[in-house]
């Protein structure tokens, strides 16, 4: 991670801090959202419907301020994209989006928060070699992994959820590894565009073959409220402001999301839903994101050099 903000870029303080309170509360927000949206639509194809039209919207837009052919992307670009938005969005999101029908919000944050320590450990397996603090935080980091799960008093389904949002992390981050050596589009909001249509194609099938089915007069106000804030207010909101503070602020302030999102989580989870915190989910909690802050520092202060 570089510590400096490109050059040439001008913002204020003020700017900044603006652009990072939006990720820290939006992405934060979105696990208590998919728990409410799912409290009445079906999981997978609600996810389905909420990021095609967060992309319809993104592509309207790039469509009308730089024409259609904006758009248009070649077949590796296609491939590349379609690739990391099976991983990112259809693995990442459906995961943690079926693993909140088993399991608080809160808790499915606080192990999502574990991706950063997931892609160092990629990253030595290529071969580079993290700075030490890097690897003491992933050690710290998967310790508290283990401090959050194995005391919990678990029914066959909270460990399916457990598992499959821990699945849905490790693809998470194995996409954010490969990004940098695929062919994607250089444009980030074309590029996201195709991701959400790749994610989206993956969770509809997914959760057709699983039996989904949209039943429109049982899905509640609440619900549909969720839908709609998770389409425009998390994807939208929130992926801009993360993609303009990567050129306007340092990567390792930009990183803290990281560490900022789950704490927002388990505490919207326990103030809007009553979701119960116990002792043990704390503690493990602030062990994975001692293990992450570690993370973002060590790579602040050195970068990985190869073996």
């Amino acid at each position: 991670m570089t510590s400096a903000a490109p050059a040439g870029s001008r913002a204020s303080l003020g700017q900044i801090w603006t652009g990072l309170l939006l990720v820290y509360l939006v992405w934060g927000s979105t696990y208590l959202g998919i728990a409410i949206l799912i409290e009445t639509a079906p999981p997978l194809l609600g996810s389905v419907s909420r990021l095609l039209l967060a992309a319809l919207v993104l592509a309207c837009v790039i469509a009308v301020r730089r024409g259609p052919r904006a758009l248009v992307i070649t077949r590796r670009e296609l491939a590349a994209s379609a690739l990391v938005g099976f991983l990112l969005l259809g693995m990442g999101i459906g995961g943690v989006t079926l693993a909140e029908t088993e399991i608080p919000s809160g808790l499915a944050a606080l192990i999502v928060a574990s991706m950063p320590l997931w892609v160092v450990v990629f990253r030595r397996i290529s071969g580079q070699r993290p700075h030490r603090s890097t690897i003491a935080g992933v050690v710290i980091g998967f310790l508290g992994l283990v401090v959050l799960v194995v005391p919990g008093d678990w029914s066959g389904a909270q460990l399916r959820g457990v598992a499959i949002v821990v699945l849905g992390t490790f693809c998470w981050a194995f996409g954010a590894f490969l990004s940098p050596s695929l062919p994607l589009p250089k444009d980030a909001f074309v590029l996201t565009v195709w991701e959400m249509v790749a994610g989206a194609t993956v969770l509809m099938a997914v959760g057709l073959i699983r039996g989904e089915r949209v039943a429109w007069s049982l899905i509640s106000g609440r619900s549909a409220t969720a839908w709609l804030y998770l389409a425009l207010v998390g994807s939208l909101v929130g992926f801009t402001a993360f993609v303009w503070l990567v050129g306007h602020a340092p990567l390792s302030l930009v990183s803290t999301y990281a560490y900022v999102n789950p704490v927002v989580a388990v505490a919207l989870g326990a103030l809007i839903l009553s979701e119960p915190v116990a002792g043990w989910t704390l503690v493990g909690g602030s062990i994975v994101i001692a293990g992450v802050v570690l993370v973002v520092r060590g790579e602040r202060t050195a970068p990985p050099t190869p073996r």
